[in-house]
């Protein structure tokens, strides 16, 4: 699907044929919205860009000299826009192409964040002089939701860390959900620095606008912020997950020490049933109580063992 958002007067028109480039100058198109595009969408985006846009594989490649690189024609970027999915964040790739004052932008799924965008352009389009303000308008709204997705994430370490104070279902399964949580600020944090590392090759550009530094001045200060809060969040489940450990292990220790405690106490009393079950002559065997005799005397050493602990404080 394709949406070409173009000026009209001072309206801002939006088309979703791609056959509209035949009427449009380049200088009056925004913004070209790619989504899943079909092969004649993307073939009449790049005639009438005259420059080719990139491919998924390209779009989705790690290395730094991939993600941002300009020629005579264009600049493109790549970046991943984070989506939660259950427990999990999965990345969405996310191309930018930047043909003089008109964005194109590719990707496979909806976007929020590109969904109000589309609605505010619309709305204010005053505030939208070319593609270049489409271009920080989108990240910045993208900053907008990781700070949400932050948020959300440090909420949830709260309920965590109230469960350990409470001692609440402290087990390994416990201990897999803050590891998961660990995994999600992490990625979190990479795509925070990916973008911030965009907006910065962006700032060592020379054909941006300049009334644009100061707003992506902005967006890389709230990404600092960020970049600050989701190290203090890990460092927080870091903590937590030794307290994890710790606790577990604690109760582990616990458990082999009431058992290990009542061999102990028990030790003597089977050492004197094992040697009057011994099939030899043996002192009082021969009387007809013995037994209750044996048993008395099994019964206060065992009493006079746990005097002996409590009095030495091993319980």
């Amino acid at each position: 699907m394709i949406s070409i958002f173009y000026r009209q007067g001072a309206e801002i028109i939006v088309s979703q044929h791609e056959t509209e480039f035949a009427k449009l100058s380049k200088s009056s198109v925004l913004w070209i919205d790619l989504l899943s595009p079909t092969g004649d969408e993307k073939r009449a985006t790049e005639e009438f860009l005259g420059t080719e846009i990139q491919s998924r594989a390209t779009a989705e490649e790690i290395e730094s000299s991939s993600r941002f690189f300009e020629n005579e024609t264009a600049i493109f970027a790549n970046t991943n826009f984070l989506s939660p999915s259950g427990d999990e964040m999965s990345e969405d790739p996310v191309s930018f192409t930047l043909a003089d004052s008109t964005l194109a932008t590719l990707r496979d799924i909806p976007l929020r964040s590109f969904d109000q965008l589309q609605r505010r352009i619309q709305a204010r389009p005053a505030q939208y002089e070319n593609g270049w303000w489409v271009f920080a308008s989108i990240l910045d709204q993208r900053v907008d939701l990781d700070a949400d997705i932050i948020e959300l994430m440090s909420k949830e370490t709260s309920q965590f860390s109230r469960r350990i104070n409470q001692k609440e279902d402290i087990n390994e399964d416990f201990l897999l959900d803050i590891n998961q949580l660990q995994e999600n600020a992490m990625m979190v944090r990479e795509n925070i620095v990916d973008k911030q590392r965009l907006i910065t090759n962006i700032l060592k550009s020379d054909r941006y606008p300049d009334k644009l530094e100061a707003k992506l001045n902005v967006i890389q200060q709230d990404i600092s912020s960020l970049i600050n809060h989701t190290n203090f969040n890990f460092e927080r489940l870091e903590y937590m997950q030794d307290t994890v450990v710790g606790l577990i292990n604690l109760e582990q220790n616990n458990i082999m020490k009431v058992f290990t405690l009542i061999s102990v106490l028990l030790m003597p009393a089977t050492l004197i049933a094992s040697f009057y079950g011994m099939n030899v002559e043996l002192p009082f065997a021969s009387f007809k109580l013995a037994w209750v005799g044996i048993l008395a005397l099994m019964v206060i050493i065992l009493l006079v063992v746990i005097f002996i602990f409590r009095h030495k404080k091993f319980f």
